[in-house]
C-alpha cells in the first residue's frame, strides 16, 4: 500500500512511496507528530538520481525488517534536494561540522523534534562493511542515545545551532575594494591543475565550469587574444580532455556528473541539467577563443540532445527543461552507455568498425569493470585515417555512420530514469547555456528551445509577482529561493542579447524588484538563501562560496549590476556593491571559493561596457554577429530595433531621421558613452580598445 509520498511531485520522493517505511515529506505534520510520540526524526534527503540514494532504498527502505524497526523508532522523513536546497544545505553543513567529513547523498541525519540533528552520516549499509557501520545497528542505538543522553544532547545541539548562526558574514567591508583576490584565485588553481589530463584537482574529477569560465575569462581581458597564458592553459587542456573523455556522451551528447578518475574515462552516468548548461555556454566561449573543431561539435551534439531528450514539449503547453536521467538502469550503473566490441561489430560495416575501434578505443581493453568498454576518444580521426590509409573525409563520413547506428541501437535498451520535474533554477542555467550557444552558432532553433523555456516559467512559475521553484504534473510549487531569482535574472540578460524582446527587459526588473524585497539583508549586505517569509528552518544561510551550482549571491550581485548600468537603476548597483562588500573578507581568505563573487567584484572595479545598437532589423543582425565573432566576457550587446518604442531612457537612443536605415552604436561605461559610431569597424576598434570613458 502507498505511502504518504504517493501525493508528492517529486519522483524522487514517489520512487519510495511503495516502501514498506512509513515515510512523511517535511512538513510540520511530521515533525508535529515526533514531538507528540517523542520520538526522533529519521531525515534521508536524496535526488532520483543518485546511484547510492537506490542502493540504500534497495538495501534497507525496501526491506520490510528494517523498515518496521524505522517506523518503531522513528519519524521518518524523506526530502527531495532539488526540490528542498534549502533544508539539504542546512543538514550537510550540520552533517560536516558533525562529523568533520564531507557530506553527499543520501545523506542520513538523526533529528530532535524541533529540528535539530544530533548525528548523522551519508550512505550506511544494510550490515556492517566497507568499515561502516550496519543501518540496522545503528537504528537502535541512536533510539537509546536520544531517550537517554538528552542533557547532552541539548548541550551539543546549541552548539550547533551557534555553529551554523556563526557561518553568516555579519558586518560588510567598509575598506577599499582591489582586484587581489580575483589574481590570487587564478594562481591558486594553477597550484592545483593537473597539467597532463586536465581538471582543477585530483579524481574524482568534476566539470568545474564556473571556475574554467573564470579562467577563460581572466585570459580574454588580462592577454586579449593571448594563448599562452596560464589561465588559457587550464581552460583549454580541461575542456579538450572532457570533450575527448568519457565524461562526454560521445554518441547521444551532454556531460556526465563527473569522472571517477583522473583521465576522465569513466563517468558517474547520471546526466544533471545543471552541468549541462553552464558547460553549453563555457564551450562555445571556447570555440570563440580557440576555434576548436570538437568544442563546436560538443555545443552542436549537447544542443540537440537537450532539445530531444530534456525539454518537455511545447505542444502541451509546456517547454521547460526536466532536470535530469539516472545513473543506472535495470539497477545497473551505466549498463545504458557501455559496449562490447561484438556488440558494435555485429551493427556496423568492417569499415565503419575499423574506424569506431580505433577513435573509441574499442582495440584496447575492456575499461569498465573488466569486461566492457565505455566510450572515450583515443586516437584522433586524422590519426584514424592516417592508420587505416583512407582520407580525413572517408573517415569522418564513415564515423558519422557508426556513430547514428550504435544511437539508434542504444536507444532500444532500457533507459535509465529521467526525472521530469523542471525545476526554475536550472532551467535558467540551460536557458543561458541554450542562449549563449545560439548567440555564438547563429542557431535560431537554439534560441527558440531557450525562449520556449523561459515563456514556460513565466506563464507557470510566475504568481502574483512571485517565483515558485518547481513544477511537475500540471503543479506549480514551494516558494522560490534566491538562486531561482538571481540565475533567471542572469539567463534573461543573455537571452536579451540573443533576441531582445520587450517582456523580457520587464520581466527582468521585475525579478530584480522581487529578489531586493525578498532576499536583501539590507543592515549587513548579501541575500538571503530564502526569502523573508519563507518557513522558519532552524538556520537561514546566506552562502556566498560556489559549489556544483554558481553562488547565488554572487550571480545575484553580478546580474544586478549588469542590469543596474543597463537601465541606469543605482538601486541594483548599490544593492550588489553591499553583498560584494559582505562577502570580500571571505574572498580574501578563501579566493579560489568564490569566483561567482570575485566576477561581481571584477564587474565593480570595472563597469561592464554596454553597447546598444539601433536601427533597421535586417541591418542590426549583421551587426550583431559580427560584434558576436569576438569572446568579450565585459560587454553586454543589445540590438535594439527602431521601431521599439517605451524603452527605458538609457536604452531609448535616437535613430537618425536623415538616414533611418543606417545603424548607430553606442558604447557606454557606467553612466558614460561615447558619441554613436556609424560604421562596424569604428565599434570593433572602440571595443579592442581601454574599458575606461573618460
Amino acid at each position: 500500500m502507498p505511502n504518504r509520498l504517493a501525493h508528492e511531485t517529486s519522483p524522487y520522493l514517489q520512487q519510495h512511496a511503495e516502501n514498506p517505511v512509513d515515510w512523511y515529506p517535511w512538513g510540520e505534520e511530521a515533525l508535529t507528530l515526533s514531538r507528540v510520540q517523542n520520538k526522533p526524526i529519521l531525515l534521508s534527503v536524496g535526488y532520483s538520481a543518485c546511484h547510492w540514494c537506490h542502493v540504500m532504498a534497495h538495501e534497507s527502505f525496501e526491506d520490510a525488517t528494517v523498515a518496521a524497526e524505522m517506523n518503531r523508532l522513528y519519524v521518518n522523513i524523506k526530502v527531495d534536494r532539488e526540490e528542498r536546497p534549502d533544508i539539504d544545505q542546512i543538514y550537510q553543513t550540520a552533517h560536516h561540522m558533525l562529523t568533520r567529513r564531507n557530506g553527499g547523498w543520501p545523506l542520513t541525519m538523526f533529528l530532535m523534534p524541533d529540528g535539530t540533528p544530533f548525528f548523522g552520516g551519508t550512505y550506511f549499509p544494510k550490515s556492517p562493511r566497507y568499515n561502516m557501520p550496519g543501518f540496522m545497528d545503528l537504528l537502535p542505538r541512536i533510539a537509546q542515545a536520544y531517550q537517554t543522553q538528552r542533557k547532552e544532547i541539548v548541550t551539543q545541539n546549541q552548539s550547533l545551532i551557534n555553529a551554523l548562526a556563526g557561518t553568516v558574514p555579519k558586518a560588510a567591508d567598509s575598506g577599499a575594494l582591489s582586484r587581489g583576490p580575483i589574481d590570487a584565485a587564478l594562481a591558486a588553481f594553477a597550484q592545483v591543475f593537473d597539467r597532463e589530463q586536465g581538471g582543477i584537482g585530483q579524481a574524482p574529477k568534476f566539470p568545474h565550469p564556473f571556475e574554467l569560465a573564470f579562467c577563460l575569462r581572466r585570459n580574454a581581458l588580462d592577454k586579449p587574444g593571448g594563448s599562452d597564458t596560464a589561465s588559457f592553459d587550464i581552460a583549454h587542456t580541461t575542456l579538450t580532455h572532457m570533450a575527448e573523455g568519457g565524461i562526454y556522451d560521445h554518441l547521444g551528447g551532454g556531460f556526465a556528473r563527473y569522472s571517477v578518475d583522473d583521465t576522465w574515462t569513466i563517468p558517474h552516468f547520471e546526466k544533471m541539467l545543471y552541468d549541462n548548461g553552464p558547460l553549453l555556454a563555457l564551450y562555445a566561449d571556447a570555440w570563440l577563443v580557440t576555434q576548436t573543431p570538437r568544442y563546436k561539435a560538443a555545443c552542436a551534439e549537447t544542443a540537440a540532445w537537450v532539445m530531444r531528450e530534456m525539454q518537455s514539449p511545447a505542444n502541451a503547453n509546456e517547454g521547460g527543461y526536466y532536470s535530469s536521467f539516472d545513473a543506472d538502469s535495470e539497477h545497473v550503473e551505466g549498463k545504458f552507455y557501455v559496449w562490447t566490441p561484438a556488440e558494435v561489430r555485429a551493427l556496423l560495416t568492417p569499415d565503419e568498425f575499423a574506424v569506431a575501434a580505433l577513435h573509441y578505443g574499442l582495440d584496447n581493453a575492456a575499461n569498465f569493470e573488466h569486461e566492457f568498454w565505455h566510450l572515450r576518444v583515443t586516437k584522433t580521426l586524422p590519426d584514424v585515417a592516417t592508420a587505416l590509409g583512407i582520407t580525413n573525409a572517408e573517415c569522418e563520413t564513415r564515423l558519422a555512420s557508426a556513430r547514428a547506428q550504435l544511437l539508434t541501437a542504444r536507444n532500444r535498451r532500457i533507459w535509465p530514469g529521467r526525472d521530469e520535474k523542471i525545476l526554475t533554477s536550472w532551467n535558467a542555467l540551460m536557458i543561458k547555456g541554450m542562449a549563449r550557444a545560439a548567440r555564438v552558432f547563429n542557431e535560431p532553433a537554439w534560441l527558440a528551445s531557450a525562449q520556449h523555456a523561459l515563456d514556460f516559467i513565466r506563464s507557470t512559475l510566475w504568481r502574483n509577482n512571485r517565483l515558485l521553484a518547481t513544477y511537475k504534473d500540471g503543479k506549480a510549487h514551494l516558494n522560490a529561493y534566491l538562486d531561482d531569482y538571481a540565475f533567471l535574472l542572469d539567463a534573461l540578460l543573455e537571452l536579451m542579447q540573443a533576441e531582445f524582446r520587450a517582456e523580457d527587459l520587464a520581466f527582468a526588473q521585475a525579478l530584480a524588484d522581487r529578489l531586493l524585497d525578498q532576499f536583501e539583508d539590507r543592515e549587513n549586505g548579501g541575500f538571503y538563501f530564502t526569502s523573508h517569509d519563507h518557513e522558519k528552518l532552524i538556520h537561514r544561510a546566506k552562502p556566498g562560496h560556489d559549489n556544483a551550482t554558481p553562488s547565488s549571491n554572487g550571480i545575484a550581485a553580478i546580474a544586478l549590476q549588469r542590469l543596474g548600468h543597463l537601465i541606469g537603476e543605482p538601486r541594483y548597483i548599490e544593492a550588489a556593491e553591499r553583498a560584494i562588500r559582505l562577502f570580500y573578507s571571505a574572498m580574501q581568505r578563501q579566493p579560489s571559493a568564490f569566483v561567482s563573487l570575485l566576477t561581481a567584484l571584477e564587474e565593480a572595479l570595472t563597469p561592464t561596457r554596454v553597447v546598444i545598437l539601433r536601427g533597421p532589423a535586417e541591418a542590426l543582425g549583421e551587426w550583431q554577429r559580427a560584434l558576436g565573432r569576438r569572446f568579450r566576457p565585459d560587454t553586454l550587446i543589445l540590438a535594439l530595433d527602431s521601431t521599439l518604442v517605451d524603452l527605458p531612457p538609457c536604452l531609448d537612443k535616437p535613430v537618425p531621421a536623415t538616414n533611418p536605415s543606417q545603424v548607430n552604436a553606442w558604447l557606454c561605461v557606467g553612466v558614460s558613452c561615447l558619441p554613436p559610431a556609424l560604421e562596424l569597424g569604428t565599434i570593433e576598434r572602440l571595443l579592442d580598445q581601454a574599458t575606461t570613458i573618460n
